[in-house]
């Protein structure tokens, strides 16, 4: 693990293609006709939209029951070695998959750890990161209990750890997932002597629906957690450290620097975590080749009042806000980021500047071959010793 020692560096400008759009904005909405305005709301909603069905970005060619195998089109996901997840059937099930045991040109054939009996043999599937679905598959006593916030009561899961220590670890999901994805955090956490406290949060699913039902970015999410740490408190909770994954880092970070009880926190760790949404947003927009104009102006849509009768948000997303690296001289709190430069979804350079510009307070476990949210399942001993290490320090 690499630690960086103090050096006082200037904030990268990150954002800086993004703050000209203020400029080229007007010109681009005055040229606008009906069907460009409906493709600009169209493409804003999906940000904010959460998603009713998964995506199939996966398909399954084989199921071999009696080997216990799966055999999967090959991709940058299916590929990796490792343990873990796979939606997949119609009611759709949740199968445990276990190591590579083969990879060919254009598929891999993998253990299949769960039954696959009622299984079609073929058919598109989701794969995952999760690897437990439930929080009993843990075998760790827990129980469920309610956060009361401002959209209503969110269900949570409390682990309590074997002794009790007053510290307490509040974990935090992804855009388009569960509490069910940060079950794997459990046991290094418990380890370390901290009770755990998955979370769920408005329109994920579990949480109840805001009024507009949709995403706020971690710009509205952030004040389920922190009603959650007030729960902590009220169970006796002394010290708090957050983790996030994905979006859910934003959402950690953003209850860092908003919350009601910053005397309860000691610490911050992120998983693959969305530190600049201009970076995701154009990356993801290359991606899937949506053409300059049209993702700067369902950018201005999200994050301008003018655009709320396009978004269908209550507020306008505060994207400056919701940049870690540009605000990085606000954050004091030692912060542990996990990371893998192939992600695929958010890149990873908001992770390396973060590092640069505050190496006095943030150790970066620097992956290469990860991709997103899948560190755990890609190299358990590494991502639980980084962890461990980390939590270590906080003594």
């Amino acid at each position: 693990m690499k630690r960086h020692s103090h050096a006082d560096q200037p904030v990268p400008r990150s954002s800086a293609r993004r703050r000209r759009i203020a400029i080229t904005l007007g010109g681009i909405l005055l040229t606008l006709t009906g069907s460009a305005i409906l493709a600009v709301g169209t493409v804003a909603r999906r940000v904010v939209t959460p998603a009713r069905t998964r995506f199939r970005e996966s398909d399954v060619l084989a199921i071999d029951s009696s080997n216990g195998t799966i055999t999967l089109a090959k991709n940058p996901d299916t590929v990796l070695p490792g343990r873990y997840g796979l939606f997949f059937g119609t009611p759709e099930r949740y199968l445990r998959l276990g190591g590579l045991l083969e990879s060919n040109g254009t598929t891999v054939t993998r253990e299949l750890e769960s039954p696959s009996d009622g299984l079609p043999e073929r058919g598109p599937a989701t794969f995952s990161g999760w690897y437990y679905s439930r929080p009993d598959e843990l075998g760790i006593d827990y129980r469920d209990i309610a956060v009361p916030t401002p959209a209503g009561n969110a269900p949570a899961w409390l682990f309590p750890a074997s002794d009790d220590t007053g510290r307490w670890v509040v974990i935090v999901h992804g855009r388009g997932t569960t509490r069910s994805e940060c079950l794997r955090a459990v046991p290094v956490w418990r380890e370390a002597g901290y009770s755990s406290l998955l979370v769920s949060y408005r329109n994920d699913g579990d949480a109840p629906r805001s009024s507009d039902g949709l995403y706020g970015l971690g710009d509205t999410e952030w004040q389920d957690v922190d009603a959650a740490i007030t729960v902590a408190a009220e169970h006796g909770a002394t010290e708090i450290v957050l983790m996030g994954w994905s979006m859910g880092g934003t959402i950690a970070v953003q209850t860092t620097l908003r919350t009601s009880r910053p005397d309860l926190l000691r610490g911050i760790v992120l998983e693959s975590p969305v530190l600049d949404w201009g970076r995701v947003l154009e990356f993801q927009a290359d991606a899937t080749r949506i053409p300059v104009p049209l993702r700067l102006a369902a950018i201005g849509a999200i994050s301008n009042s003018w655009g709320r009768a396009l978004t269908g948000l209550d507020a306008a997303v505060d994207f400056p806000g919701l940049d870690v690296v540009s605000r990085a001289d606000e954050l004091h709190l030692p912060m542990l980021v996990l990371h893998s430069d192939d992600d695929g979804f958010v890149p990873s350079s908001g992770s390396h500047d973060l590092a640069a510009v505050r190496p006095d307070i943030v150790t970066f476990e620097r992956f290469t071959v990860a991709r997103h949210t899948k560190l755990w399942n890609y190299d358990e001993k590494r991502w639980t010793s980084a962890i461990r290490d980390w939590a270590a320090t906080l003594d």
